[in-house]
């Protein structure tokens, strides 16, 4: 296992660095890097030259080597020139923010289009850096003229150059081809009638958990639920891979429900770009709903990443549901007064719904009914309530309305089938010649 120094400096941020900082110890574990010592600095503005002050490299050079550390990792993104001048300086690898989140990424992706896209976001993040990956290599040589008079450092940056380019074009004409057909398969989804949620979020508040349990107890196909579980573990970007699943509870609408990539403090703007077509599930969806750790104390600058991420992608207009996980590793104190319960000593009964807020249990299923009942509402703008008597002959309407409806009666009549149904305003309306 690796060890790393880590580097904070506080630019005079107050909280925010304090929990960039434990986020980036995090981030270091995710990596399965063993955190060995920490330095930090205070600073009204960053040092052009090393990010920090020549005389704190100096200690940060003396901590590395008395920790044995193998790589310094700073939390905040280096420019290139910084960065090279830090590995001349400390001599041993030195890493950002950016690049530690880009290689959890890269480890994490499953899918091709996953893969694609870290690959992506790291080529962009590496070729403006190159000179300070290859610190160590000659440099010696002429000063100008063709490539054969320059030295073997220089030559071979163009090299990797020339290779990181070509790589990065045709990564980009790949993921181009994937995002199209992405694009085609949102379409048939849109085309289905279907409403669509979004799960968002900060990493880590329990996304992946809320959807297992969604499928474990409203899953379409209860032999195979297993299988379409997606993977869920207590670390920073356990899932990268967009998934999209169908939910159907009884007595409700079905509803697909897609899960997405996490979002952190500082994500870098080239990850979300790579990202783009991914994190677009959010983009189109119906339905919101933020999931929030509500055990952890910064929970609120979360909700304010996350909700600042959306902005960026164009989602912040969206009908949204807040969803306050892990509200069962709370005391009661800490919990809100449900306007249902008057008794204080009832206060820590889960699950809680005030408007649009629900604070719930994933993990142990609390919860599910009541946010089940919240989507179906945000989604009743565009359903409508009736009774319809469909001839024998249009058996098809019935079995499209059994599909995409819900069926509250059915009765067989001598001139068709009766049916009272919960059905969209549009199919209200087709179908409203049988309407009774």
């Amino acid at each position: 296992m690796e060890k790393a120094l880590l580097v904070g400096v506080n630019l005079n941020n107050g909280e925010d660095y304090k929990l960039s900082l434990e986020e980036l110890d995090s981030l270091a574990k995710a990596c399965d890097m063993e955190v060995v010592a920490v330095v930090e600095q205070n600073l009204p503005e960053i040092h052009k030259a090393f990010y920090i002050g020549t005389g704190k490299v100096d200690e940060v050079k003396e901590e590395a080597e008395y920790q044995g550390a193998d790589v310094v990792i700073f939390d905040n993104s280096l420019s290139p020139m910084q960065l090279r001048n830090l590995q001349d300086r400390i001599g041993i690898p030195v890493m950002d923010r950016s690049t530690l989140i880009l290689d959890i990424f890269a480890k994490r992706a499953r899918s091709g289009e996953a893969k694609l896209q870290v690959e992506v976001a790291r080529l962009q993040y590496m070729l403006p850096r190159l000179v300070g990956l290859h610190a160590a290599l000659s440099r010696q040589g002429g000063a100008s003229g063709s490539m054969s008079n320059r030295g073997a450092g220089e030559t071979k940056l163009e090299l990797d150059r020339r290779v990181l380019e070509h790589r990065l074009a045709e990564c980009r004409r790949e993921l181009k081809e994937v995002s199209a057909r992405r694009q085609v398969q949102r379409k048939q989804r849109a085309s289905s009638g279907i409403p669509r949620v979004a799960l968002v979020g900060y990493t880590n508040a329990g996304k992946s958990t809320l959807l297992n349990a969604m499928l474990e107890l409203y899953g379409v196909d209860e032999i195979d639920v297993e299988e379409k579980k997606v993977m869920e573990k207590d670390m920073l970007f356990a899932t990268l891979d967009t998934t999209v699943r169908k939910i159907a509870p009884e007595n409700h609408h079905a509803f697909l429900l897609s899960d997405t990539v996490g979002f952190i403090h500082k994500l870098p703007h080239h990850l979300v770009d790579a990202f783009r077509s991914t994190l677009e599930e959010a983009k189109e969806a119906d339905i919101l709903l933020q999931v929030i750790d509500y055990s952890d104390e910064h929970y609120k600058e979360q909700i304010a990443v996350t909700e600042r991420t959306l902005k960026e992608l164009g989602a912040e207009g969206i009908p949204m549901i807040y969803v306050y996980n892990k509200a069962d590793k709370v005391t009661s104190d800490e919990l809100p007064a449900s306007p249902d319960i008057d008794d204080r000593t009832r206060r820590n009964k889960l699950p809680i719904v005030i408007s649009d807020s629900i604070y719930l249990s994933a993990r142990e299923k609390i919860g599910m009914e009541e946010l089940i009942c919240l989507i179906e509402e945000k989604l009743s703008g565009g359903y409508k309530e009736c009774s319809m008597l469909i001839p024998y002959t249009d058996g098809r309407a019935v079995s499209y309305l059994n599909e995409n409806a819900v069926v509250y009666d059915t009765q067989y009549k001598e001139d068709g089938v009766l049916i009272r149904v919960n059905c969209k305003v549009e199919d209200y309306q087709y179908y409203s010649k049988y309407l009774v």
